[in-house]
Parts: C-alpha cells; sequence; structure tokens
C-alpha cells in the first residue's frame, strides 16, 4: 500500500480517539452509579501497565505523533478507571485511592522516560532487539488482559476498543516503508481478542435471555400452585375443626339430657368435663 502521512495520521487519531472515549464513558458510568460492577480491575490494571511498554516502543520507533500520544492518554484513563474499581469495588478510601492513582502514573511515566534513554542509543546502532521486546511486552499484555472481560462483557466498551485497534492498523498500512510488524500485531490481536468478546457475547445473550423469559412465565403458575394448596389446606382445617365442635355439641346435649336423671350439681360437672375438649379442638387460622 502506497505512504500517505495524511492517512496515516488521521487514521492513528481516529484510532487514539476509540481508545479514549471507550474510557471516558465508562468513567462517567462508574462515577455517577458510585459502582464499577461489570469492569473488571484486572483488564484496566494490566491495560494501564502495557502502555508504558507500548509507549517506549511508539517513541524510540518514532511513530506518528497520534500512536505517540495514544498509549499516555490511554494510560492515563486506564488507571483512573482502575482507582475507581479500588474505591467503589474493593471499598478503600478515596485518599488511598488518589495517591494510589498518582503513585502509578508517576510510575509509569519515570519507567518510560529512563527505558527511553536506555534502548534509542542501540537501537540507533541498529540493534532493534531491545525495543523489539517493549513491542512484543506491550503485545502480551494487551491481550492477558481481555481475559477477564470474557466473564463481565460489556458489548459498546470492547466494540470501541477493537475499532480503536482497528484503525491503528490502518495508520500504519499508510506509514512509509519498512512496515512495524511488532506494532501491527500489538493492534491485530486487540481486535482479535475483541472480537471473540463481541462474538460469544452474540450467542450466549440470546440464550441468557430466552432463559429469563421462560424462567419468569413459570413463576406465576408455581406461586398459583403454591397459593392453592395453601387455601385447601386451610378450608380442610377449618372443616376438621367445624366437625370437632359439632362432636362436642352432640355430647353436650346428651348429657344435659341424662343429667336430668341425676343431681345438678353431677350434671354441672359433667358439663365442665366437656369444655376443655372444645377448647383443645378449636380450629385455628
Amino acid at each position: 500500500m502506497p505512504s500517505n502521512s495524511v492517512a496515516e495520521n488521521v487514521l492513528g487519531t481516529m484510532g487514539a480517539v476509540c481508545w479514549t472515549i471507550q474510557l471516558v464513558p465508562q468513567i462517567w458510568k462508574s462515577w455517577r452509579a458510585k459502582s464499577t460492577k461489570g469492569l473488571s480491575p484486572w483488564l484496566v490494571a494490566l491495560w494501564g501497565i502495557s502502555v508504558a511498554f507500548m509507549g517506549v516502543y511508539a517513541i524510540v520507533q518514532d511513530l506518528n505523533i497520534p500512536l505517540i500520544l495514544q498509549p499516555q492518554l490511554f494510560g492515563g484513563l486506564c488507571l483512573a478507571s482502575w482507582a475507581q474499581c479500588q474505591y467503589y469495588g474493593a471499598g478503600r478510601p478515596r485518599a488511598l485511592c488518589v495517591v494510589l492513582y498518582v503513585g502509578a502514573l508517576t510510575a509509569l511515566a519515570g519507567f518510560q522516560v529512563g527505558m527511553v534513554y536506555a534502548v534509542r542509543p542501540s537501537y540507533e546502532r541498529g540493534d532493534g532487539r531491545a525495543v523489539e521486546t517493549f513491542g512484543i511486552i506491550s503485545s502480551i499484555l494487551l491481550s492477558l488482559a481481555l481475559f477477564p472481560q470474557y466473564y463481565e462483557i460489556s458489548v459498546p466498551f470492547m466494540t470501541i476498543d477493537m475499532l480503536g485497534g482497528v484503525f491503528s492498523d490502518l495508520s500504519l498500512a499508510f506509514k512509509p516503508p519498512p512496515f512495524n510488524d511488532i506494532a501491527a500485531i500489538s493492534y491485530s490481536l486487540v481486535v482479535f481478542f475483541d472480537g471473540v468478546v463481541l462474538l460469544a457475547a452474540a450467542i450466549l445473550n440470546p440464550l441468557a435471555q430466552r432463559r429469563r423469559r421462560r424462567a419468569a412465565a413459570a413463576t406465576p403458575a408455581d406461586t398459583s400452585r403454591a397459593d392453592s394448596a395453601r387455601l385447601r389446606g386451610y378450608f380442610e382445617h377449618e372443616a376438621e375443626g367445624d366437625d370437632v365442635e359439632e362432636d362436642a355439641r352432640s355430647t353436650r346435649e346428651s348429657l344435659r339430657t341424662e343429667s336430668i336423671r341425676d343431681t345438678p350439681v353431677d350434671a354441672e360437672k359433667d358439663v365442665e368435663r366437656i369444655r376443655p375438649v372444645e377448647r383443645n379442638h378449636r380450629p385455628g387460622i
């Protein structure tokens, strides 16, 4: 593909924008909801670490300006989202989370500055093994970070992330030769794993929705059957109590009839003897 500096910078800028705006809505949502549910802290932490290696690689390789700025902006937002996970998810104190965020930014910035000065002399002498190692490590961390998201899928997040990788790849295609293989592999791995996540969401989400609909349809019927069983038990208990009370009434009447032949004191004792039976067999609710 012929080199085109305009296309290179435009596509690189689009990739940087995608990888930036994908985290801005997430940070806003976490702040509004006071929760980071659905966002893996490992994802943003590993991405934040990986950009330090990618930043060194992009600076030493002298990629276009958008691709050099991209890891810096992306890393800052990743670490901000990670700090939110520590505050809202893990429940750590706000001051501690701010210290962790500032400390992580300082450490990654210092690491990049030191490694750029350490690696650039050997690269200028024609030995590119050190800088290639940084690119490979960045690719590995970017890929590993996506695995926790397989369990906590956010479709818009993954879609924008995949588009960022696509535009970054296209930006490299318009860069003058030689083609940067390691950077292309790094971006392509992000596209591949994001695509797998989106494919899993497209297959599994409809299945989960159908299961929830079936469960919701079955619940009212089960509740109605349980209510019917309770009502039957109540009325059977009422009927049993009525039978016991009727038996006690009949016995009392017969004793009163027989008491005509007995003394009044004996008749009253017989009636008192029957009353506890009525109280003990009175139906309850």
